[in-house]
């Protein structure tokens, strides 16, 4: 493998990562978007308290920015 390869090869595979968590996230933003009354909200508050904060902070998140005014 010559030099090039080397460098551009890791930069290609975080590219394609980073666009690929991008598009779960804008899928994600999607597939939460019909959760909109304050009581589907609470549902998925209490959903999400059953799981690690890991497991769950890209929902939390996505949820908060929706209850800011």
């Amino acid at each position: 493998m010559d030099s090039i390869t080397r460098t551009v090869s890791p930069r290609l595979t975080a590219l394609r990562q980073a666009r690929a968590a991008r598009a779960e996230r804008k899928s994600l933003e999607r597939d939460l978007a019909s959760y909109t009354s304050e009581a589907d909200l609470n549902d998925l508050d209490a959903i999400l308290d059953r799981h690690s904060d890991e497991e769950t902070r890209d929902i939390r998140r996505i949820l908060a920015s929706r209850r800011m005014p």
